[in-house]
């Protein structure tokens, strides 16, 4: 029974690979029906800031299948990101880009590198929540969830073993963000003693980007957050040789998204030049993720052979190794000539093998901890002053349960007892407590009475009374027994 996907065929190049990709499809028997939408640019230019019309979203809910060719996003006037849209909207919390280095053909420093990155899809930096605050100050939020960690970190670990991964890596910077990329940390390391059968490591993510750029051979899977993610997929697609070459899949709990790795390169658009691999490598995942792994195996081979017998589009011909310097439809037309058959250098696909590798992962299951509220950070715009004269004056509205505990600007405390030569914008987080908090054992919270909303809200009127501007407002919070809100530099 044939399978009904959604496709789109996108912006710049994108009509030309889709194409090649679709005419390999099938003449290698993809049991495949296909249902057209239109997305990306000629969409935004509609007046449709998302990129995509209402109506493609029933497509796409109704197939849950979605293979999508890179379109273009027209610059400023606030167009959002139709991938991040699409990714959050439908639940495609998972990010998996194979890296793959196909030395000699494809230039690299590194002909063994054959690694996966398994990134968050739907949060951190990326959930774009900004605002400008003050004259000086704007925000990003990075917004991190449990739920989130733990399906992302299991389906790391579920990927290694269904496809016969030896070692998963963490990357995070929990050194620095202890909440955030902690809860990551910590997560990882809770799931991955449900593995014994995989290795575990752990590296902060500036040392493991620079490991990923000098020895990548070294990693198998690597699961991370969504920024850091984008970042290193990047740098090993391009040690690997060719961001031209890489496909990605988007996973969620019931529909899936599968697109080439690259951009839409109007510039090359209609040329007959643009390498169809990207998608094609997309396509092949796709086929996996239903179940027709035979035809993946069938064009992952033929794909493999093209390469080994030098017919090579224009992005990867080299004199001395390609033979054929092929266009888009020319590079499709020679793997479908080689349907059937297998390499003889790179190690031929068993895709085929072991059924569907379709994973199946444990529902979230909310733990109820139980909440204490033991002050708020109240955000100021304030440029009258020094920090001193800013203390003095919260000093003063002390009262009904809480006290000024410190001020920081930009992290770093300057009151009390700051420091000169820190340098303070217009933006000061000035942290109130209870006043009950025990002097001596700050972590004891035993005696620590809960500050109320009404305590709250008449501190900001004290504050909106003697002529201080509040931009934002953050409780600070324990949950059964711990503290969780970050100190201030210094504090």
């Amino acid at each position: 029974m044939k399978k009904k996907i959604t496709i789109a065929y996108g912006d710049g190049i994108g009509p030309e690979i889709m194409d090649a990709t679709l005419n390999i499809l099938n003449a290698a028997g993809a049991q495949l029906e296909y249902d057209v939408i239109e997305i990306g640019e000629k969409v935004y230019l509609q007046g449709i800031s998302a990129g995509i019309k209402p109506e493609a979203w029933d497509s796409l809910r109704t197939n849950k299948v979605f293979l999508k060719s890179p379109i273009t996003t027209p610059q400023g006037k606030g167009y959002k990101s139709l991938n991040v849209t699409t990714r959050k909207s439908l639940g495609l919390f998972a990010n998996v880009r194979p890296c793959v280095a196909y030395h000699p053909y494809v230039d690299t420093m590194f002909p063994d590198l054959d690694l996966v990155i398994v990134r968050e899809n739907e949060e951190d930096l990326y959930a774009g929540i900004e605002h400008r605050q003050t004259n000086d100050v704007y925000q990003c939020l990075k917004l991190v969830s449990r739920p989130g960690c733990e399906k992302i970190v299991r389906y790391a670990f579920e990927y290694a073993r269904a496809y016969g991964r030896k070692k998963v890596t963490c990357m995070s910077k929990d050194n620095i963000m202890k909440l955030t990329d902690g809860l990551f940390h910590k997560i990882f390391d809770e799931i991955g003693a449900e593995y014994p059968d995989i290795q575990k490591e752990h590296h902060i993510i500036d040392i493991g980007s620079a490991l990923i750029a000098d020895t990548p051979e070294r990693f198998d899977v690597i699961v991370t957050l969504n920024l850091y993610g984008d970042i290193i997929s990047d740098i090993a697609a391009q040690v690997a040789g060719s961001v031209g070459l890489g496909g990605s899949a988007n996973i969620g709990e019931r529909c899936a998204m599968f697109e080439a790795i690259h951009g839409s390169a109007p510039d090359i658009a209609g040329k007959n030049i643009a390498n169809p691999s990207g998608l094609i490598n997309s396509a092949i995942m796709m086929l996996v993720h239903i179940g027709q792994n035979d035809i993946a195996e069938k064009i992952q081979n033929a794909w493999l052979r093209t390469l080994e017998d030098g017919i090579h589009t224009g992005d990867i011909y080299k004199d001395v190794i390609s033979k054929v310097r092929a266009g888009t439809k020319e590079f499709a037309q020679a793997v479908m000539d080689r349907l059937g058959q297998k390499p003889q250098k790179f190690a031929v696909s068993t895709l085929g093998s072991g059924g569907s590798k379709t994973l199946q992962l444990q529902k979230f299951v909310r733990k109820k901890e139980k909440k204490q509220v033991l002050g708020v950070d109240v955000f100021l715009q304030w440029d009258a002053g020094s920090a001193n004269d800013l203390g003095l004056k919260l000093e003063q509205l002390n009262g009904d349960g809480l006290k000024l505990k410190m001020i920081s600007n930009r992290g770093v405390k300057v009151y009390p007892e700051g420091l000169p030569e820190t340098f303070c914008t217009d933006h000061w987080r000035c942290r109130f407590v209870a006043d009950t908090f025990n002097a001596e054992n700050p972590d004891d919270l035993s005696s620590v009475k809960d500050v109320t909303h009404q305590q709250i809200v008449s501190l900001l009127n004290r504050v909106t009374a003697s002529g201080l501007d509040f931009v934002k407002i953050e409780t600070l919070c324990a949950f059964d027994g711990v503290k969780c809100y970050s100190l201030g530099q210094g504090e």
